[in-house]
C-alpha cells in the first residue's frame, strides 16, 4: 500500500495544477474578449483607407507598396503565424503542415512569427529566411518589418490560425493582394475620382498610392495576427480546460485513495489497540 504522506505530497501537487490550469483558462477567455473588440476598431479605420484607395485608380494592380523601379525577388513568400509557447496544443503544427504542403524552397521562402514555429520547423530541418517574436501586447502592434519584407517579393502568402468558434479554429491559407481587396467591408466602388487634375500630390500620386497600399497591408497583417492570437488563446483555452477537467478527475482519484488510505490506517491502529486491550486481559 501507498505510504499516507506520498499520496498527500501527490494530491497536493495536482491540486496546484487544477488551479494553474483554471488561471490560464480564465486568462484565455479575457484575452479572446479584448481582441475581439480591437478587430472591429480596426475595420472601420481601414474601410476608409480603401475608399481613398480606390479613388485614386493610379494602377489596377495591388503593388504593395512598392515603386516600380524596385526590383522584386522571382519567389513567393510565406509567412507563418505562431504561438510563442507550446500551450495551445497541436495548432501550430497543423499550421507548420499545412504549409509544408506547398512549400517548395526553390519557389518559395519561409518568415516565422512566433518561436514556437520556429522550433517546429528547426525539428523537420527546415531553413528559414527570418524569424520574429509574436507581439505580445495586443495593442499598436508594429509589423513594418514584415511590410518591408513582403515588398520584396512578386507575391505573398500568410499561414495562420483562425478563430471560429471558442472550440473551433482551423488553419487559413492568406494571399495578400486577394485578401486586401476582400478585407474592405464597403459594398461596390465609389464613383468619385481623386486625379492630379483636382488635387496636388506631393511627390506624386504613385506616391501617395504606394503609401495607401503599405498602410492597408498593415492593416490587413494585425487583423490576421489578431485572429491568429484569438485562435491560440482558443486553442489554449480549450487545452487548458481539458487538462483542468482531467486534474480535477486526478485530484478526485487521489483524495479519494488518501482517505481510503488513512481509514485503513486507523482501522489497523484500531485492530491493535484491540488485541492489545484482549492480550491484557
Amino acid at each position: 500500500m501507498r505510504q499516507l504522506q506520498d499520496i498527500d505530497q501527490e494530491r497536493a501537487s495536482m491540486m496546484t495544477i487544477v488551479q494553474l490550469t483554471s488561471a490560464f483558462e480564465t486568462l484565455a477567455s479575457m484575452r479572446i474578449s479584448q481582441i475581439k473588440n480591437q478587430v472591429i476598431q480596426a475595420q472601420g479605420f481601414f474601410d476608409e483607407l480603401w475608399n481613398i484607395y480606390i479613388q485614386l485608380r493610379v494602377d489596377s494592380i495591388f503593388r504593395f507598396g512598392r515603386h516600380n523601379t524596385k526590383p522584386v525577388i522571382d519567389k513567393e513568400l510565406y509567412i507563418i503565424i505562431t504561438a510563442t509557447g507550446g500551450f495551445g496544443g497541436d495548432i501550430d503544427q497543423r499550421v507548420i503542415d499545412r504549409t509544408l504542403k506547398d512549400y517548395n524552397p526553390d519557389k518559395q521562402d519561409i518568415i516565422i512569427v512566433g518561436r514556437h514555429g520556429s522550433v517546429l520547423l528547426a525539428q523537420q530541418g527546415i531553413k528559414y529566411k527570418r524569424f520574429f517574436e509574436l507581439p505580445a501586447s495586443d495593442h499598436n502592434i508594429n509589423v513594418e518589418p514584415l511590410v518591408l519584407e513582403i515588398g520584396q517579393y512578386k507575391n505573398s502568402f500568410v499561414y495562420y490560425q483562425t478563430y471560429i468558434s471558442l472550440m473551433n479554429q482551423e488553419i487559413k491559407r492568406l494571399e495578400l493582394s486577394t485578401a486586401i481587396k476582400q478585407f474592405n467591408s464597403l459594398a461596390g466602388e465609389s464613383k468619385e475620382v481623386i486625379s492630379e487634375q483636382t488635387y496636388i500630390f506631393e511627390p506624386s500620386a504613385f506616391d501617395v498610392a504606394a503609401h495607401l497600399e503599405r498602410s492597408m497591408l498593415q492593416i490587413t497583417l494585425g487583423q490576421v495576427i489578431f485572429d491568429s492570437k484569438l485562435a491560440q488563446y482558443a486553442s489554449r483555452f480549450r487545452a487548458m480546460s481539458a487538462a483542468n477537467d482531467k486534474s480535477k478527475e486526478s485530484f478526485s482519484d487521489l483524495n479519494t485513495l488518501y482517505n481510503r488510505t488513512k481509514r485503513s490506517i486507523r482501522d489497523a491502529q484500531l485492530k491493535q489497540i484491540i488485541i492489545g486491550l484482549k492480550m491484557q486481559a
